[in-house]
This record gives structure tokens, C-alpha cells and sequence, in this order.
């Protein structure tokens, strides 16, 4: 029986498998046949919600007597964009220059792939960890993240299913494998802040309402003061004005409405509900003044709407998980990784409320990109990094 224990070889596999959110594409099936000769039990569950597109997921598991590893990721990737502008295609898999092509190189079926490689090596070196390891693998990380791990984790928890530790294998390291874990991340939040005002003729402002005036002070406020200078372990609170629109194609004409969108992300000395406030607080002061509205009695009239669900903030403090995963990178590659929380979010928000969690995988530069690729060395030390780190985290090293 032949093991899959060559990363390049997975990797290939599930490129060739066009599995652009929502669809599966084949790539479950892939990892499917890559994980029941090494003994794991493979269950693929469709999750459903009005207005969404159902979702294959993949959990598998080989069980044993000891502690519970998951390993969590995602097979669905971000649409190619334009086709023609690819070196090579992006779902072939092709080679050039100890490089392999293609979406989802390392984003992230890469990791995917180099986990599967490391846990036949593991299981080829030693029969198996003393313990057992799952893999938690949705087609919904790059959607709406709605049917796939939050629920996939409700399905698999529901079933008596418990972890001690988690690894995301999303594309942590900013430019060389071992440069980064991360260990936590900011939340998020995005709404939407409309003005209602009064149509009328720019030549006649005095008849009119100008939401964009509203607009404009409800906006200052949202992006001054700052919200906070950082913590130990989190960057400074931001917020990003991502839209503003009107709808308006008259130059001539004054509109009814104007609206801004906009997404936070905060560290943790805020909670999804004090920043909510802090937001509502800044809106309700800055409705009331008058330095872009002059001669309007009345505060400016604005509806706020929270989109989606909010992210919370977490930092993982498991000393086994962290100190085992930055050992091994360390005796692999020859240095210690930077402990970090930077970036945006990821399926470990979700982890987290069911164990320790933290991230790590490939050098992410080339993601969401025309000619996403990944370097076989790259694979190779990946592979070595997460052998290592099963050995250890096992104690099997």
C-alpha cells in the first residue's frame, strides 16, 4: 500500500480539482482517498441556510489512546480572475523553476497537503501517534464562512467529538517558512451608516438637506480620535472606511440619502459589544454638530446597520501547543518563529471556543494572486516542520 507521504503529490491532486467557493470541485474526494489508508474514518457533511449555497465539509479522524490534535483548514479557493493573464493554468499543477502553480498553492491546500504528507510519514515511522488526530477541512472558508467549520465543528462536538489542540495550516509566514505562528487575531465588525437628508437643487441648498454634509461629520468621527495605541499582544484598533455612496448620477442635484461602510478590527481592549457602543457613542456626539451643516437646527438623521456576525478577538496562551509548535520550527528551520496576532481573520475564531488554537503553514505571498504558486522545498520543510511537530506534541520525537 502506497502512503501519501509526498507533499508535492498531494498538492497536485487537489489543485487539479476546481474547487472554487462554493464549489466541492473533487478536492474532498482527493483528500478522501489521500486519508483512508491511513486508517482514518472520512465523514463528508452538507450543511444548509436559507439564502447560502449548501456546503460539503470533511472530518476525519484516526482515533487513539491519548490526547486529540486537529488540524483545520480549508479546500475551497478564490475564483482564478483572469485566466489568460496565468503563466500556467491555474487548476493543472504545472512545474517550472522548483516552483508548482496554481490556485490554492498556498492558499491553502498546500498546508492541506503537507499535513497529510506528515501524518503518513508519522504513521509509516512510528504506526501511529499515541493519540488521535482529526482533520477539520470546509469548503466555506473563502465564502460567507456560514455552512462550513462553525457549523462543522457544532456537527462533529454534537457527535462527542473533543480537542486539546488545534493548527490552521492558512499561509502565516510573511516571507521564509518559520518566520510566523500566529497565536491570536483582532475581531471584526462591519456596518453600514446611512444619512437621510432632503432632495432639492444644488443652486438652492437652503431647500435642501445635504446627507453628504451629515455624512462627512459622522465619518470624522469614526476615524478620529484614535481608538486606542495597541496592547502587548495586539496592534492598534482600525477602522477603515471601505465605501461611500451616494447614488447619485446628477451633479446638479442634492440626493436623499448617503451612505459609508466600514470594518473594524479590534484588539482586546475592546469586546464586539464595547466597541459597538464606542461606535454608537462617536455617531450620536457627531450627529449633533453643526460644522458642516450651518443654520441646521436639527442632528443629523443616520441609521447604522451591523453586517454579518461579528469576530471576536482571542490570544491563545496554551504553553504546549505554542512552545511545541515554535520548538519544532526552530529544529527544523534553524530559528524561532515571531509569535503574532497581525493580520485579518481566519476559521480559528471558531476553534477557539473548543480549544487551544493557533496558525501556521506556508509563506503567504502569492495568495489570491494570478499565478499563485508554492516552492517543492517549501512543501518538503513544511512537511518536516509538522512531522516533527506531531512527533513532539505526541512525544514520540
Amino acid at each position: 500500500m502506497t502512503l501519501p507521504t509526498d507533499p508535492a503529490a498531494n498538492l497536485a491532486a487537489l489543485i487539479r480539482c476546481a474547487s472554487v467557493t462554493p464549489a466541492e470541485g473533487g478536492a474532498l474526494g482527493a483528500l478522501e482517498t489521500m486519508l483512508k489508508p491511513l486508517g482514518f474514518l472520512v465523514d463528508r457533511p452538507v450543511f444548509s441556510e436559507d439564502g447560502t449555497p449548501d456546503i460539503e465539509n470533511l472530518y476525519a479522524r484516526r482515533s487513539g489512546n491519548g490526547p486529540h490534535l486537529m488540524f483545520a483548514g480549508h479546500t475551497d479557493v478564490v475564483p482564478v480572475g483572469d485566466e489568460a493573464a496565468w503563466t500556467h493554468p491555474p487548476f493543472a499543477a504545472e512545474i517550472a523553476n522548483g516552483e508548482m502553480y496554481g490556485r490554492g498553492a498556498v492558499d491553502m491546500k498546500g498546508g492541506i497537503a503537507c499535513f497529510v504528507a506528515a501524518i503518513a510519514r508519522h504513521v509509516d515511522k512510528h504506526g501511529g501517534p499515541k493519540g488521535s488526530v482529526s482533520l477539520l477541512i470546509t469548503g466555506d472558508e473563502e465564502g460567507p464562512a456560514i455552512n462550513g467549520t462553525v457549523k462543522l465543528l457544532e456537527w462533529a462536538a454534537s457527535r462527542g467529538e473533543k480537542w486539546d489542540a488545534s493548527v490552521v495550516g492558512e499561509p502565516t509566514n510573511p516571507d521564509a517558512l518559520g518566520d510566523m505562528i500566529k497565536i491570536g487575531r483582532r475581531g471584526s465588525l462591519s456596518a453600514s451608516v446611512t444619512v437621510n437628508g432632503r432632495q432639492g437643487h444644488a443652486a438652492y441648498p437652503q431647500l435642501a438637506d445635504n446627507p453628504v454634509r451629515g455624512l462627512i461629520s459622522l465619518v470624522d468621527a469614526l476615524l478620529h480620535p484614535v481608538f486606542d495605541k495597541g496592547t502587548k499582544d495586539f496592534q492598534p484598533t482600525n477602522l477603515e472606511v471601505t465605501s461611500i455612496d451616494v447614488g447619485n448620477p446628477a451633479t446638479n442635484v442634492i440626493p436623499a440619502k448617503a451612505t459609508a461602510t466600514f470594518n473594524i478590527r479590534f484588539n482586546d481592549t475592546w469586546t464586539a459589544e464595547t466597541i459597538q457602543a464606542e461606535i454608537h457613542n462617536r455617531l450620536d456626539q457627531a450627529a449633533k454638530r453643526k460644522k458642516y451643516r450651518p443654520g441646521k437646527k436639527t442632528p443629523v438623521d443616520y441609521d447604522l446597520v451591523w453586517r454579518d456576525r461579528p469576530s471576536h478577538v482571542f490570544l491563545t496562551r496554551d504553553d504546549k501547543l505554542v512552545d511545541t509548535l515554535a520548538g519544532s520550527i526552530k529544529a527544523t528551520v534553524g530559528k524561532g518563529p515571531t509569535l503574532s496576532t497581525s493580520g485579518g481573520t481566519s476559521d480559528a475564531r471558531f476553534i477557539k471556543d473548543y480549544c487551544p488554537v493557533v496558525e501556521f503553514g506556508l509563506v503567504g505571498k502569492t495568495m489570491h494572486m494570478v499565478d499563485e504558486r508554492v516552492a517543492l522545498a517549501d512543501l518538503e520543510t513544511l512537511t518536516r516542520i509538522y512531522q516533527r511537530f506531531i512527533e513532539d506534541w505526541f512525544g514520540q520525537g
